[in-house]
């Protein structure tokens, strides 16, 4: 009762909608895409639910002696579900439909994604080819970024001493120092006290040469006089001319203890400091760093001690070269970048903080991806210090550390084994479908040139290529220039393609699994009598490896997950597909592509995110695989597949709301605007008068599910 209350309203808020859309409506064709949705969701129905009383628009010819070499039906370019038995228009978008002959029909046969073009539509689509190849491949890493001080090289003139600053000999920042260059003359109390006790202290002791005497030594004092003005910064000269001239100073001049640019003046004259404060900042520019911004998927590609070539904007044409030494750990979460830093040698100085720079990263991949350089195999390298590198094991030049070898840093050594090349498409040749992608392959030793469809796994783009994880093999041939024409004629003859993965349309109820919709008394599975026991019987052990992944998935281990994938792609490879023939192989082997494709994606997972994708994909191609080929889900069932028993009563209901849509379809093919607004209303109608009480639960659920289906599209006209 309470869901023959809400149907109502339901269908009340949608009448008052739809007058309201319908009003404002100027263009027949947002009608047509809105129920192309409704004709999908109104085919299902009746493959799911009819018996006998409901039929619906499409048909599959049959292909005899005679009608070799005539049309077989007529169809739509855009809509390739409509097949007609005669000329006309689609139903949907209102173009012309075309035909499809028996010869090309024959073609089709091949397989489910394969397409024969004579050798003029192949010249006239400009269709290009290369082989899919085994070749080392490098990935260019473009950075830009700025010039920074280096900061182990920056040095700081402080205060040993408290006291006033009387005169800074250098006045403004920028100027460039030597080491020993005096800096800074200081005014101490405290200075001229410790002068004149070092001074006392040397006249008694030349007084008491030669006298005994129970005391302690006056030379005794000598030296911790003569540390305390060292420890505040007087030199060994400046101290011994105190000695030698036997006069107190209560100033002090400050030197540089090293070379380089005074970036910072802390100080101004006059002031006065304490033990510990900064005066000058001074930074050595015969080395610098280069701070450049990766982008986090550019990370895959770069190493420590790797090395890179960049430009300056004020020196257009000089390159410069550096060693990657440290890659921060943090993300920038709002740039999503990542700070490299590289170590530079700058002794010609041309090279000035806060100067733009673009840097890149010629990276060599292997096979997995992995990165190899060269310069670097065998060597040993200093973690600290990239510059460092040496043929055999020791320690760092700079810092002392002992040496590493380069491959404990990332890098894999160059083998000339063939295999461990990577397996590499162009970027052209590949329709991207987020982590997969369709290619075509030419078929070799075929009458016409014939391409076949071929989902693969991608890995990661290098340059102008993609390696390639699973699905081609080296020498075959790929389409690099015109596979998006081929992909068109596919989708054409509703086969699956980049844009219908299913083919037809992309519901896979018709002509996209390669068969024929199922008809009464079938049930939710088809079980054909032509599939060997022993098939059976091998799929049955993939359904037990697809169960171990799901309960993997319920644990949420990503190990175990990565593991049960593996042992499910073993447990695939042992199928024998030729147990099968004809249409059932031409099924199995478009099956077995995307269940390997699902595993070999699902043995590298990382992320939880990646684990929940995966793994509903899986789950779709196995229901596929069990609705086509008769395996059961639940491995201890051995029982035939359930049927779907639909009353009498309810298929006549479901006849009426099929002729409304008839009606509408008809309707919607003219340009009378006010036909359609009743035809709408009319479907609306025969909807809310469908009752689902003579339906046992499992039918019930199903009419349920296709029910809201309508109710959300015609909901979505607002």
């Amino acid at each position: 009762m309470e869901e023959d209350i809400n149907k109502k309203k339901v269908m009340k808020d949608i009448s008052s909608k739809s007058r309201d859309i319908w009003s404002t409506l100027k263009k027949r064709w947002r009608i047509i895409s809105i129920f192309a949705a409704i004709f999908i969701t109104g085919l299902v129905i009746g493959l799911c639910l009819r018996s006998g009383g409901v039929e619906g628009p499409v048909e599959e010819p049959a292909l005899t002696a005679e009608t070799e070499g005539k049309i077989l039906f007529w169809t739509c370019s855009m809509h390739p579900n409509i097949q007609k038995q005669k000329p006309g228009k689609c139903p949907i978008c209102g173009m012309n439909l075309i035909p499809v002959t028996s010869a090309t029909k024959g073609k089709e046969m091949g397989g489910m994604r394969q397409i024969v073009f004579s050798d003029a539509a192949r010249e006239l689509m400009n269709i290009q080819t290369t082989p899919v190849e085994r070749r080392y491949v490098t990935a260019e890493v473009r950075m830009v970024g700025k010039v920074d001080y280096d900061e182990t090289r920056l040095g700081y003139i402080t205060a040993w001493i408290s006291g006033r600053l009387d005169d800074l000999y250098v006045d403004y920042t920028g100027v460039e120092v030597k080491k020993g260059d005096h800096m800074v003359f200081i005014y101490s109390p405290d200075l001229y006290s410790t002068q004149d006790e070092l001074i006392q202290v040397l006249k008694r002791a030349r007084e008491r040469e030669g006298v005994t005497s129970i005391f302690p030594d006056v030379a005794d004092l000598i030296e911790p006089a003569r540390e305390r003005l060292r420890l505040w910064g007087m030199t060994k000269e400046q101290i011994q001319e105190i000695e030698k001239s036997k006069k107190p100073s209560d100033h002090l001049t400050i030197y540089s203890p090293m070379s380089g640019i005074v970036i910072k003046k802390n100080r101004q004259e006059g002031d006065y400091v304490n033990i510990g404060d900064r005066i000058y900042t001074l930074a050595d520019l015969s080395h610098v760093w280069v701070m450049l911004d990766a982008y986090e998927s550019d990370l895959v590609w770069l190493r420590y001690g790797q090395e890179i070539t960049f430009m300056t904007e004020a020196y257009p044409g000089d390159k410069f070269v550096g060693r990657i030494a440290f890659i921060e750990p943090v993300l920038n979460k709002k740039t999503r970048t990542v700070k490299v830093r590289v170590n530079v040698p700058n002794l010609s100085g041309k090279l000035k903080p806060e100067m733009f720079v673009h840097g890149v990263v010629q990276t060599q991949i292997s096979t997995g991806g992995k990165v190899i350089d060269p310069h670097l195999a065998g060597k040993w390298i200093c973690p600290m210090h990239p510059e460092i590198i040496k043929d055999d094991t020791g320690v760092c030049d700079s810092c002392g550390m002992p040496l590493v070898q380069a491959e404990s840093l990332g890098y894999v050594a160059v083998d000339s084994d063939e295999e461990s090349k990577p397996l590499v498409i162009p970027v052209t040749a590949a329709l991207v479908t987020g982590t997969r992608a369709i290619v075509y392959v030419e078929l070799p030793g075929t009458d016409e040139p014939t391409f076949e469809g071929r989902e693969i796994v991608l890995g990661p783009r290098a340059g102008d290529y993609y390696l390639v994880k699973s699905g081609l093999k080296e020498g075959e041939i790929v389409v690099t220039n015109g596979n998006f024409k081929i992909d068109s004629a596919v989708q054409i003859q509703a086969k699956p393609s980049m844009m219908t993965p299913e083919g037809g349309g992309g519901g896979g109820h018709q002509h996209g699994d390669g068969g024929k919709p199922s008809k009464a008394g079938q049930g939710k599975t088809m079980t054909p009598s032509s599939v060997p026991a022993e098939f059976h019987s091998q799929l049955q052990k993939l359904e037990s490896a697809y169960e171990a992944i799901a309960k993997a998935v319920k644990l949420k281990d990503i190990s175990l997950i990565r593991n049960e994938f593996l042992a499910f792609e073993k447990a695939l490879s042992k199928i024998d597909g030729s147990l099968l023939s004809g249409h059932l192989r031409m099924l199995w082997n478009e099956f077995s592509m995307l269940l390997n494709n699902d595993a070999v994606e699902g043995r590298d997972v990382k992320k939880f995110t990646e684990i929940d994708r995966v793994f509903k994909v899986l789950t779709k191609n196995m229901r596929r695989v069990r609705e086509r080929l008769g395996t059961s889900h639940d491995a201890q069932s051995s029982r035939p597949s359930q049927h779907l028993e639909v009353p009498a009563v309810f298929q006549a209901q479901l006849a009426k709301l099929w002729e409304a849509y008839l009606s509408l379809q008809q309707v919607l093919a003219s340009d009378n605007l006010l036909l359609a607004q009743q035809a709408v209303t009319h479907f609306q109608t025969s909807l809310s008068e469908v009752d689902a009480k003579p339906l046992d639960e499992d039918a019930h659920q199903v009419w349920k599910k296709e029910y809201y289906n309508l109710i959300q599209t015609l909901q979505s006209m607002g």
